[in-house]
């Protein structure tokens, strides 16, 4: 069996585990001050003090799951062919969205659009929708010449098996 995925921890879960160990104390130190402060101030604020704080300790709390094992995954696309078939693939739909094109320059959304065509999966099963929510003459012209462009392009990367292997982020 060829795997297509592996998964590793980090090494930095022992220290994760650590800090959220002293901060639940830390928390539990603050609430406790707030239930005591209850009893000799003006009760409104400190209930209010204790309500926000007991609200952002459970925020804390929630969002601990994540990182009690960081892990560090790989993925081995080119197991792929060696598991299924080529006409096995699921369909695969992309979504490029798009807003304003001073923000979101039309040539990097052309060329994520294009980076996507060229990837090395069957053409039938992949789509690729572009939405341009501030309606830009400039999104709508930069993709009509990446339509012309693509043309000749994409069956070259096809043909030449040219991947762009930047990260996008």
């Amino acid at each position: 069996m060829w795997p297509l995925n592996t998964t590793e921890p980090l090494r930095r879960t022992a220290l994760n585990r650590v800090f959220a160990a002293v901060y639940t104390c830390a928390i539990f130190g603050l609430l406790y001050h707030h239930v005591q402060i209850i009893h000799s101030r003006s009760p409104l604020v400190s209930l209010s003090l204790l309500l926000s704080d007991t609200v952002l300790a459970f925020m804390w709390a929630t969002m601990q799951v994540f990182r009690m094992r960081p892990i560090h995954c790989k993925e081995f696309p080119e197991n792929l062919l060696k598991v299924m078939k080529p006409s096995e693939f699921p369909a695969l739909d992309v979504f490029v969205c798009n807003a304003d094109p001073y923000k979101e320059p039309p040539i990097n959304v052309v060329n994520t659009a294009l980076s996507v065509m060229a990837f090395d999966y069957p053409t039938d099963k992949l789509s690729v929708y572009v939405s341009d929510d501030g309606g830009s003459a400039a999104t709508l012209f930069a993709f009509v010449e990446a339509a012309k462009f693509g043309r000749h392009w994409l069956p070259f990367c096809r043909k030449n098996n040219v991947l762009e292997t930047r990260t996008l982020c």
